[in-house]
C-alpha cells in the first residue's frame, strides 16, 4: 500500500496544475486539518469508494474544457500517478438480514483532470466491511459498459487479465482508455457480516471521502442518498441503538424497518456509515427459517437456517482449559510473531481464576510452557509472559500434527472445565488430510468431553480450507488475518468468540420429523456470548411448527430452547448464506477430493455471483451500440461483436503453498513489501526507463555475486548510460553498491 499511497501523492501534486471553471483552483484541505505524517498517509489510502485517473503522461493533465495553459511537462511517469477523481453523486443501499448485510453502491465520477483530446485508464477501488465478499460490478462510460460475471474457471493463459483486488477486502477494477471529461457511472454490490457485540448488531461501511473528491459547489450539486432496511428474522421488537448519519424512519412492520437519508450536501461524508440495532431478547431465543427451493437452485432440497441469540441475560460462561498452539517457524519472523505474542498475552490477561492454560510453540520441534495445565493466577500469567518473550523465536520448519496431539493429551486431564485448543499458523503442510482424520477420530472417541479446536491462519501461504475444516470438525471457530496490521485485533476477536461459551453440545430434534437433514458445517458449534449461532443447511420433508434445541449450561444442567419454524418469502436465505456455504463446501471438497461437491460449489457460486476456488470472475467489455446491432441480427450471428473478456486475478485464497512453507519464505500478506534487494534497481529503473532491461541483467550479476568479462562490459555500459542521462545517484547505487566513489 505504500506504493499506492505514493502514486496518489504524485497524483495530487499533478492536480495542482488544474484550473477549474471560473478560474478556481482544486479544493483545498479544510481549516484545522491535521498535517502530521500519519494523518497525511491516511488521506492517501481509500477509506470510501474511489476512482483514480491512471496518469503515465503528465502532459495529458489539464481541465477537459478550458485549457489552463500550464507549461508542458516532458517525460513519462513509471509507475503512473493516481489522481483522485471528483465525485458527482453517491447512492448507498444496505439490506440487513440475520447476521449479513447486502450492500449496493452507485456512484458517478467525472474525469476532471484529463483534457478531452486525451485518454487514460481509470481505476475504481471499493473498500468493503467485515468479511466483505464482492458480488458484482457494472460500470458505464459513454457507450461502453463493463460488467463482472462469475463463470467456471477460465483458461489460465487468457491474454486479457487485470488485478481484481488492491488489498484484502478492497475490490479493484481498471477501466481502460477513458476520454477526458467523461462520466464514470459504477454500481458495485457486495455482502459483509454484521458485527455483534453485547447484544447489538452493527453494520459498518467505509464511507470517509477525502476533501479532494469534492467538486466545487458552483460547478456541481452534490446529491447523497442512503437507504437502509432491517429484517431481523425474529418476531420481536427491534431497538435502534445509533447511527452515524441522519436517517428518517420510513416504515416499520413488526421486525422489518426501513430508513432513508437524501440530501444535497456541501461536502461528501467524512465518516464511515454505521448503524446499530438490537433485537429484544431477555434470554436465549431463536428461530428456524425455511424456504422452498427454486428451479434454479443447485440443490433440489429446501433451505433452512437456525439462528439463536445469546440474549442479554447473565448466563454463566464455562470455565476454560485453554492451550495456545503457536507456529514459531522461520516464516513467522518479525511483525507476525510479535503481533501473535501480544495477542496471546492479552488473551491470557482475560482468563479468570478457575481457568487453566498452557502454551505450546512449534516449528520442527515442540516447546511447552509447562508439562501440565496451569491454574490461572497473577504469578502464572507473569511467568507465561516471560516464557513467551524468551521462546517466541522464529526459526525452523512447520509440523502441525505433533503439537496438536500434545495439546489434546494435555487437555485429557481437564475434567471440570471446557477444553479448548487455539491453533495459529502461517504454513501449509503435507499431512493436512491425515491431521483432519486423526483429529476427527480423537474427538469422536472422547465424545462430549472432546476439546474444541479453533484455528487461525496468518497470510496467504497457509491452507485456509484445511484450517476451516479442522475448526468445523472441532466445533470451534476459524478466522484469518490477511494483513499484518490486523493480526492482533482479529486474534483477540476470534479468541473471545470461542472462549465465552454459555451453551455446549447442542443438538436439534428436527431429524425425527424429516426425510433428510444436512447442516453445512460438520457439527453444530457451541453458543457464545460474543456471537449468535447461525447455521444453514438443506432438508427434505416437513418441519413441525416448533423444534427444540437442547444443550448444556456451565453448571452441566440441560437447557431446552424452543425454536419457532417460520416459512419466509421476503428473505433470500441462499444469498445470505452463499459465502458461508461455499467456504464450508469447498473445505469438504478439498478433504474428500469429491468432484460432485466441487460441481455443487461451482453451481452455488455462479447462481449467487460469489466467487469460489473453482470459478473465475471475468469482466465483459461491451460496446452498447454494437450490442444493439447484434440484437437486430438473426440468432447465432454475433462474430466480432462478442464482448471482450478480462479475467480478474488476486481474488482467491488458494489451498496454501507447501513449497513456500518448506522454503520458510516470510509470511505472505496482501500488504507485503517488495524484497529489499530490489529497491535500488526499482529506483534506477524509475529514473531511467531506457536502461530498465540492462538493470534486470544487473540483478542477476548482483545475485550470483561474481562477474565474468561479459558482465564487466555490461556493468561499464550501464554506468555510462546512467551517467549520460544525468542519473548520477542511480549510477552510484548500481555501479558502486551505494558507496561514495
Amino acid at each position: 500500500m505504500e506504493d499506492f499511497a505514493r502514486a496518489v501523492e504524485d497524483g495530487l501534486k499533478l492536480s495542482k496544475r488544474l484550473v477549474l471553471p471560473g478560474g478556481l483552483p482544486p479544493p483545498r484541505p479544510p481549516a484545522g486539518m491535521e498535517r502530521g505524517p500519519d494523518a497525511a498517509a491516511a488521506l492517501l489510502l481509500p477509506a470510501a469508494p474511489m476512482a483514480y485517473a491512471v496518469v503515465s503522461d503528465p502532459g495529458a493533465v489539464d481541465t477537459p474544457d478550458v485549457p489552463s495553459y500550464q507549461p508542458y511537462v516532458y517525460g513519462r511517469l513509471d509507475p503512473p500517478a493516481l489522481i483522485p477523481l471528483q465525485m458527482k453523486e453517491i447512492d448507498l443501499a444496505v439490506d440487513c438480514a440475520l447476521d449479513t448485510a447486502a450492500v449496493t453502491l452507485r456512484a458517478r465520477w467525472w474525469l476532471h483532470c484529463i483534457t478531452r483530446s486525451r485518454e487514460c485508464d481509470v481505476r475504481l477501488v471499493v473498500p468493503m466491511g467485515e468479511q466483505g465478499s464482492i458480488l458484482g460490478a457494472e460500470v458505464t462510460v459513454g457507450r461502453m459498459s463493463y460488467n463482472t460475471q462469475v463463470t467456471e474457471v477460465e483458461d489460465q493463459t487468457m491474454e486479457n487479465t487485470m488485478k481484481g483486488i488492491l488489498k484484502p477486502h478492497m475490490f479493484c477494477l481498471t477501466i481502460p482508455q477513458v476520454e477526458g471529461g467523461a462520466d464514470i457511472v459504477a454500481t458495485v454490490r457486495w455482502s459483509q457480516k454484521l458485527h455483534y457485540d453485547n447484544g447489538r448488531f452493527t453494520v459498518d461501511i467505509p464511507f470517509r471521502f477525502p476533501y479532494y473528491v469534492n467538486p466545487l459547489p458552483k460547478v456541481f450539486m452534490k446529491r447523497e442518498k442512503i437507504q437502509l432496511t432491517v429484517n431481523s428474522g425474529f418476531s420481536k421488537e427491534v431497538l435502534l441503538q445509533g447511527t452515524s448519519h441522519s436517517l428518517k424512519e420510513k416504515a416499520r412492520q413488526g421486525d422489518k424497518l426501513s430508513f432513508l437519508h437524501e440530501a444535497v450536501v456541501e461536502n461528501w461524508s467524512n465518516k464511515d456509515f454505521t448503524f446499530s440495532y438490537s433485537v429484544y431478547s431477555g434470554d436465549l431465543s431463536g428461530g428456524i427459517h425455511v424456504q422452498p427451493s427454486t428451479s434454479q437452485d443447485y440443490d433440489d432440497r429446501d433451505t433452512f437456517s437456525i439462528f439463536i441469540l445469546p440474549g442479554s441475560g447473565n448466563r454463566k460462561v464455562f470455565k476454560k482449559a485453554v492451550v495456545f498452539v503457536v507456529d514459531t517457524s522461520g516464516s513467522m519472523k518479525g511483525k507476525p510473531l510479535e503481533n501473535v505474542k501480544n495477542a496471546v498475552s492479552t488473551a491470557l490477561s482475560e482468563l479468570v481464576q478457575g481457568d487453566y492454560f498452557n502454551i505450546i510453540t512449534f516449528n520442527e520441534e515442540l516447546h511447552s510452557f509447562s508439562s501440565c495445565l496451569e491454574k490461572v493466577n497473577e504469578k502464572a500469567i507473569a511467568s507465561a509472559n516471560d516464557w513467551m518473550n524468551a521462546n517466541f523465536v522464529a526459526e525452523g520448519g512447520t509440523d502441525i500434527m505433533h503439537p496438536l496431539n500434545e495439546a489434546m493429551a494435555l487437555l485429557s486431564s481437564a475434567h471440570d472445565a471446557l477444553p479448548q485448543i487455539f491453533l495459529m499458523t502461517d504454513g501449509s503442510v503435507d499431512d493436512e488430510h491425515d491431521i483432519c482424520q486423526t483429529v476427527k477420530n480423537e474427538l469422536l472417541s472422547r465424545g462430549s468431553k472432546s476439546p474444541r479446536i479453533s484455528t487461525f491462519g496468518l497470510g496467504l501461504y497457509c491452507n485456509h480450507y484445511f484450517l476451516r475444516m479442522v475448526a468445523s470438525i472441532g466445533k470451534g471457530h476459524f478466522d484469518a488475518a490477511l494483513e499484518t496490521g490486523s493480526i492482533e485485533s482479529r486474534i483477540l476477536k476470534w479468541f473471545r468468540k470461542a472462549s465465552n461459551t454459555i451453551v455446549a453440545n447442542i443438538s436439534i430434534d428436527a431429524t425425527g420429523h424429516l426425510n433428510d437433514f444436512e447442516v453445512d458445517s460438520e457439527y453444530i458449534p457451541d453458543i457464545s456470548t460474543q456471537c449468535p449461532l447461525c447455521i444453514s443447511g438443506k432438508y427434505q420433508g416437513k418441519f413441525p411448527e416448533t423444534v427444540v434445541a437442547t444443550g448444556y449450561l456451565a453448571d452441566m444442567t440441560e437447557i431446552s430452547i424452543e425454536l419457532k419454524v417460520q416459512h419466509i418469502t421476503d428473505m433470500p436465505l441462499d444469498n445470505i448464506f452463499a459465502a458461508q456455504q461455499i467456504a464450508l463446501l469447498t473445505a469438504k471438497a478439498w478433504l474428500s477430493a469429491d468432484k460432485q461437491l466441487e460441481r455443487k460449489v461451482i453451481k452455488l457460486s455462479i447462481e449467487n455471483s460469489v466467487l469460489s476456488e473453482y470459478t473465475s470472475m471475468v469482466v465483459l467489455q461491451t460496446n452498447l451500440d454494437a450490442a444493439q446491432k447484434v440484437k437486430q441480427k438473426p440468432k447465432g450471428r454475433t462474430g466480432a461483436n462478442e464482448p471482450l473478456r478480462f479475467q480478474l486475478h488476486g481474488l482467491k485464497l488458494g489451498f496454501g503453498d507447501k513449497a513456500a512453507t518448506r522454503e520458510n519464505l516470510l509470511t505472505a500478506f496482501g500488504d507485503e513489501k517488495p524484497l529489499e534487494m530490489l529497491k535500488i534497481f526499482k529506483k534506477a529503473g524509475g529514473c531511467c526507463s531506457r536502461v530498465a532491461d540492462c538493470l534486470c541483467c544487473m540483478c542477476c550479476i548482483k545475485a550470483c555475486n561474481r562477474m565474468n568479462d561479459q558482465c564487466a562490459i555490461l556493468l561499464a555500459q550501464v554506468c555510462a548510460a546512467l551517467s549520460c542521462l544525468g542519473c548520477y545517484e542511480c549510477c552510484a547505487e548500481v555501479c558502486c553498491g551505494g558507496s561514495e566513489s
